[in-house]
């Protein structure tokens, strides 16, 4: 018998027993399908082995612990983007738990407790989750960009000592944050507080208020806040409290609402503590609309008064801070936060309005310098003439001389400092802002960016992954992500994302119908999958909303190529590549939308043309 030190994944399907009473055969197809596609690919992708299926379990061995961890985040990762659009009952969900032991080999088979272990740890990981023993999360420290929060010691049969368990999150932890070595850390979630005005349009008050107390509440050590992203996905559905904090893994939750009528607001919120459905606090404030931010401050206190938590100094001294005391230059700066999520020049011209007018009424506001800069810098996709780098380095300057610590601030500057060609400054703002928030989409997302233009896809597939998980209608990012996985020549993520992206377009051109944005990216997708007549008529809808949209008709060129139809890509890009910045030239550089083009003789002359134009005038 041979011995020796492995890493064991083992992993089986949460209520099995249930989808296979519902439809044993699409239960059976839709498992098969992920063990082939993903599961299996991933597996050998991070040099494991198949030890053996059981049903609905899998157990495999990987010599690499890191490896071991980094695969079970892929899966984890790529299975809830193939559950997005699958109604909740009908998904196939992993559970998954790792240990790093000794085991004894025997014709291909492994025993032994270190394989015990992981199949204890597998039965306790949360419905797409991790969870390892602290051995390894001990051996993987930092090495991946993962975080582990601690879930207590537990006992298990047949282990003769306690094991302290973690679980896997999949943010990069901020390093004034390590609350996965806290054992008296509170977990909380805070749902998104309803919007009582009779007016959808003012959900962006609703949802700022909701997000302001995440961020107060995330900046004590000792509490662990469920992300917004995560809180989020509850928005508009009614409820089972106990359910909810099953399903994120916490005691306590704050729930609330706002009404705005006229100068005045009425907020209400409770903290039930969810293990017995106990109301621990309750208020109703109903004052002027002025008080804003005195009434976020007392909920965050209320809160912590009640988990009896204890605040430090400067923790006590980030909560007071104010990002401004003018409650109009505020309201200012959350439509501009909203509208600038719809990435199309017009609503970005309009929320950088937004932002111009907060600052107008408070000269101080930092965040809302954030906003501009990063506005700006999304509008140099569509006119880089019109747009000077100065300015918007000037501006995301002043934003980190207001607040040297406001992760958005950074992260602006690094976007205004990738378009200047400065990559390693500009990795170092990201760096900080993802530090300062890993849950910041605009870091996310611009960071993946920098990658993809350097033909770095298994980066870019990461940063692009995060973002596309942070923000739900986001149709960008897995657009994105379906090239850099074709690039990669993974055909089945590829298509994965192809239809997520799509299934996302066709939400926002629904909300926004004037929206050209949806509309150019899911036609990119229908091309990816082969569906040229789909295609052409979202292509064609895109050009109708908005006929001038370079991104559109640079898109609308990628459909061409992908399709096969070389000559009608290259004379769309013959009339825009003269349009076109240094800084989009090189991301057509590594853009694989455009593999077909890339041997023709006409295309090789147009790129190189242009290149030497743009430099000729940059030097």
């Amino acid at each position: 018998m041979e011995r020796r030190l492995s890493a064991i994944l083992a992993a089986d399907v949460v209520g099995y027993s249930r989808l296979m009473a519902v439809d044993e055969t699409g239960t059976l197809q839709a498992l098969n399908r992920h063990r082939s596609e993903l599961i299996d690919v991933s597996i050998a992708d991070y040099k494991g082995r198949i030890v053996k299926l059981t049903g609905d379990g899998i157990l495999a061995e990987f010599q690499s612990v890191v490896n071991a961890v980094a695969c079970a985040a892929e899966i984890q990762r790529n299975m809830a983007v193939r559950n997005e659009t699958v109604p909740k009952e009908e998904r196939v969900e992993f559970r998954i738990g790792i240990n790093l032991g000794d085991v004894v080999v025997e014709k291909d088979d492994i025993f032994g407790d270190g394989v015990n272990l992981a199949a204890r740890l597998e039965t306790i990981a949360p419905a797409g989750g991790v969870a390892v023993s602290s051995i390894v999360r001990d051996q993987v420290g930092s090495r991946l960009n993962l975080g582990f929060e601690f879930l207590g010691e537990h006992v298990f049969k047949n282990i003769r000592q306690p094991v302290q368990v973690y679980t896997v999150s999949f943010e990069k932890p901020g390093s004034a944050r390590l609350i996965a070595q806290n054992r008296n850390t509170c977990f909380i979630a805070v749902l998104p507080f309803t919007n009582m005005s009779g007016d959808a349009d003012q959900d962006y008050f609703s949802d700022g208020i909701t997000e302001d107390i995440i961020t107060d509440l995330s900046k004590i050590s000792s509490l662990h806040v469920v992300p917004r992203h995560t809180a989020f996905t509850y928005k508009g559905t009614s409820v089972k409290i106990k359910q909810v904090a099953q399903e994120l893994g916490v005691r306590y939750m704050l729930e609330g609402s706002v009404r705005i009528a006229g100068k005045r607001v009425r907020i209400s919120g409770q903290l039930i503590d969810t293990t017995n459905g106990d109301h621990l606090w309750a208020e109703r404030y109903d004052r002027d609309l002025t008080d804003i931010f005195a009434i976020q401050d007392e909920i965050t206190n209320a809160i912590v008064e009640q988990l009896k938590v204890r605040l430090l100094p400067e923790e006590r001294k980030a909560i007071a801070a104010e990002p401004t005391a003018n409650v109009e230059a505020y309201t200012y700066y959350l439509r501009g936060r909203q509208l600038s999520h719809s990435w199309t020049k017009s609503y970005l011209q309009l929320a950088r309005r937004m932002f111009y007018k907060a600052v107008e009424l408070d000269c101080d506001y930092g965040r809302a310098y954030a906003g501009i800069a990063d506005c700006d810098a999304a509008i140099r996709d569509w006119a880089p003439a019109d747009v000077p780098l100065q300015r918007i380095l000037q501006t995301s300057a002043r934003a980190l001389e207001l607040d040297p610590d406001l992760a958005e601030a950074h992260a602006s500057r690094g976007l205004a400092l990738h378009q200047n060609g400065e990559d390693d400054e500009a990795t170092a703002c990201f760096e900080r802002a993802l530090a300062l928030d890993p849950n910041l989409y605009e870091a996310n997302f611009h960071y993946a960016r920098i990658f993809f233009m350097r033909g770095d896809f298994a980066e870019a597939v990461h940063y692009f992954a995060r973002a596309a998980d942070i923000r739900p209608d986001d149709y960008v990012s897995p657009i994105h992500l379906m090239s850099a996985y074709h690039s990669l020549g993974r055909m089945r993520d590829k298509e994965n994302w192809a239809r997520t992206g799509i299934a996302r377009a066709e939400r926002a051109l629904n909300l926004n119908p004037e929206n050209s944005g949806p509309a150019h990216r899911g036609a990119l997708a229908f091309a990816h999958l082969g569906d040229a007549a789909r295609a052409y008529d979202w292509a064609a809808r895109a050009i109708a909303i908005d006929p001038d949209d370079i991104v559109a008709q640079y898109n609308l060129a990628c459909v061409h190529s992908v399709l096969g139809d070389v000559q009608q890509a290259i004379d769309i890009l013959e009339g825009l590549l003269p349009r076109s910045s240094v800084y989009h030239i090189k991301w057509f550089t590594h853009d694989s939308d455009l593999d077909n083009l890339r041997g023709h003789p006409r295309f090789k002359t147009l790129l190189a043309e242009a290149m030497r134009e743009r430099e000729r005038v940059a030097g």
